[in-house]
């Protein structure tokens, strides 16, 4: 349990690391090695749910359910190509260390795990200032159910009034909002500042620079 009285959960990418175009291009070749022809812009959109949920939120509940984890594991392999050179976000670490700093339990909601997250975390390069992180693999259901924001806070050990929920998609702020969190939305992940606010978002900026350049005036101050 960490000791700090409030909370600062942050999806990771999209909003920590520049990964969203990654996995774009990587879920888009596994498809069409499964033979499916997707639009990277419809697969844009799904990016942030959980790997099972995006296949069927692409292809629809009517699809062939066999090919999933097919779909799934060349997406995982593709991906894991990238893992040795996952970019951060402009001041992603410090934006996490100044958090610490001034007394937040920093928790990272993610659906990524193991050699993955390792990745992330990586790129980050903030662990000191990291208290915990909610994997997908802990919880039965993932964003935009409220389980992984819910999960992160049991971590921190702090109510959801006490904590901010920081991501780039509209699953992020779908899930935040259903857990009770208060939301704030970042534009790196190339999602529109309307869907997000229209989803929960009460602040939105550029980035995790833009974020930690505003910490005064925003739900984080």
């Amino acid at each position: 349990m960490a000791k700090a009285g409030r909370a600062a959960v942050f999806d990771v990418d999209g909003t920590l690391v520049d990964t969203n175009h990654l996995h774009v291009v990587t879920w888009w070749e596994a498809f069409r090695q499964a033979g499916h022809d997707v639009s990277m812009h419809a697969i844009h959109r799904a990016v942030g749910l959980a790997s099972t949920d995006l296949v069927a939120h692409i292809l629809g509940e009517d699809r062939d359910t066999d090919q999933d984890a097919a779909i799934s594991a060349a997406h995982k392999a593709l991906y894991g190509q990238y893992f040795d050179r996952l970019p951060a976000l402009p001041e992603a670490g410090a934006l996490l260390r100044r958090l610490h700093r001034d007394g937040w339990a920093v928790v990272l909601a993610t659906s990524a795990g193991g050699a993955e997250l390792s990745a992330l975390r990586r790129a980050i390069d903030a662990d000191e200032a990291i208290t915990a992180t909610a994997s997908a693999d802990d919880v039965d259901a993932g964003k935009p159910a409220p389980e992984p924001v819910e999960h992160a806070l049991e971590l921190a050990g702090v109510p959801a009034e006490r904590a901010v929920f920081v991501g780039d998609t509209v699953w992020d702020m779908r899930a935040g909002s259903r857990a009770g969190v208060r939301c704030v939305g970042v534009l790196c992940g190339g999602i529109p500042r309307t869907d997000l606010e229209k989803s929960g978002a009460e602040a939105v900026y550029a980035d995790p620079a833009h974020l930690l350049s505003s910490l005064r005036d925003g739900p984080l101050a």
